[in-house]
């Protein structure tokens, strides 16, 4: 059943069984504060159980593109289209957050993005990338890191 994510109280419904559900739940309300100021969209997720073609969509492209498989549970995913972008989210249980920003016309801006919740460590499979920090009221620091898609998806 979908949830509406709420920033202004921000609650780790979904997301209580990982051990830094207070961060990753910051760093969700984060997300949902973005998408409201930027482009008045309401960001709701979904257990990620009940629609498996959005991590089945964001795990194939992380896969074709990068050779990469998380090894954490996916809690909750959310898909959604803005101004010509489709965005695709997956929380993960280890406070880690994947999306996949895809710009639908030709030649458009294609990224897949990574932030790590306060208080997780880089997962193995992303040792590779350099994390940036970004600090936020809602969820403390984000280390944050991308890579841009080359394929068609």
């Amino acid at each position: 059943m979908p949830h509406t994510v709420d920033f202004v109280t921000v609650s780790t419904e979904g997301l209580e069984s990982s051990p830094v559900a207070e961060a990753l739940a910051g760093l969700r309300a984060n997300e949902a504060r973005y998408f409201k100021n930027k482009y008045d969209h309401v960001f709701t997720t979904t257990p990620a159980d009940e629609a498996p073609e959005v991590l089945d969509y964001i795990t194939g492209i992380l896969k074709d593109e990068r050779d990469i498989v998380i090894a954490s549970r996916p809690l909750e995913v959310t898909s959604f289209e803005v101004e010509g972008i489709r965005m695709a989210y997956v929380f993960y249980e280890s406070g880690l957050s994947i999306n996949v920003m895809y710009t639908l016309a030709d030649a458009g801006k294609r990224a897949v993005g990574f932030k790590l919740s306060d208080g997780m460590d880089v997962p193995d499979e992303l040792s590779a990338f350099k994390f940036a920090r970004q600090k936020s009221k809602l969820a403390g620091t984000i280390r944050g890191s991308y890579f841009v898609i080359k394929g068609e998806h």
